[in-house]
C-alpha cells in the first residue's frame, strides 16, 4: 500500500487506463470489463481491475492537474511494478476544426511552467514526450477499429481559468489542445523508465464555444476507451 493506494499489490494490472473523474473509471469498468473488482477507495480516488478479452486491466482515475495524476502515476510505476499508463481523458480544442467527440492522441506535451519536469527529472524543458512504442501501438489499434485518430501536441495546462489571452496561449504552445495531465505522466514514465501515452476526446471547442455535458464526458467518450484497449 502507499499513501493514496490501498490496492494490493497483485490487483493491479501491468497496463493501467487512467481518465481523470473515478466516476469515469467505474462508468468503464463496468460497461467493458469482465470479473470487475474495486481495488481502491482512498479519497475516493477509485480503481478497478477487470478483464478485457481475457487480459487483466487497471481503470484508475488521477483526479485533475498534474499534482494529483503525479502522485497516482508515481506511485503505481514505482511501487505496483506498473509498466504502461495510457490517459484517457477530455481536452479543450485549440482549432475550429477540431471537432466535439474526436480523438487525439499526444506526440508532444506542453507545460507552462515546467515546474514538475524540474523537479522530477531536473530538466528545464516545457515540452515531455510519450512513449514512441506505446504510441504505435495506439495508432495500429485505432487503424484497426477503423476510428479517425488526430496526432498532435497538447498543452498541459497549469491552471484551468487562466487570464491569458486565448491567442496569445495557442501563439506560445503551438498546441492542438488542452488539457491539465499529460506532462506530470510523461515525466513520471521517464523518472522510472515506464511507458506512458495520452488519448483525449474534445469536449469543447474554445474557437467555436461548442462543448459537451458532464453526464456526456462521463458516459459517451468511448472510442478512445475502445482504442486503448485494443492495445491488449
Amino acid at each position: 500500500m502507499t499513501p493514496h493506494i490501498n490496492a494490493k499489490k497483485e490487483d493491479i494490472a501491468k497496463t493501467v487506463l487512467m481518465p481523470g473523474d473515478p466516476l469515469r473509471a467505474k462508468f468503464i469498468a463496468e460497461k467493458f470489463l469482465d470479473n470487475v473488482k474495486l481495488v481502491n477507495t482512498v479519497r475516493n480516488m477509485f480503481m478497478f481491475t477487470g478483464e478485457y478479452k481475457g487480459k487483466k486491466v487497471t481503470i484508475a482515475g488521477s483526479g485533475m492537474g498534474q499534482p494529483s495524476i503525479g502522485i497516482y502515476s508515481y506511485e503505481l510505476f514505482k511501487f505496483y511494478d506498473v509498466d504502461n499508463i495510457i490517459r484517457i481523458g477530455s481536452a479543450g480544442s485549440y482549432k475550429k476544426d477540431l471537432g466535439l467527440y474526436e480523438v487525439v492522441l499526444a506526440n508532444d506535451s506542453y507545460s507552462d511552467s515546467k515546474t514538475y519536469g524540474q523537479l522530477v527529472l531536473d530538466v528545464d524543458t516545457h515540452i515531455q514526450t510519450p512513449s514512441e512504442h506505446l504510441n504505435e501501438k495506439l495508432k495500429e489499434s485505432a487503424k484497426k477499429l477503423n476510428i479517425p485518430l488526430n496526432v498532435g501536441r497538447i498543452h498541459s495546462s497549469d491552471v484551468f481559468y487562466n487570464s491569458r489571452p486565448l491567442e496569445e496561449t495557442i501563439q506560445t504552445t503551438q498546441a492542438d489542445c488542452v488539457e491539465m495531465e499529460s506532462y506530470a505522466l510523461f515525466t513520471n514514465a521517464k523518472k522510472l523508465n515506464k511507458n506512458a501515452a495520452c488519448l483525449v476526446t474534445i469536449s469543447d471547442n474554445l474557437i467555436t464555444h461548442e462543448e459537451t455535458s458532464s453526464e456526456e464526458r462521463e458516459k459517451t467518450f468511448l472510442k478512445m476507451v475502445e482504442i486503448a484497449l485494443g492495445i491488449l
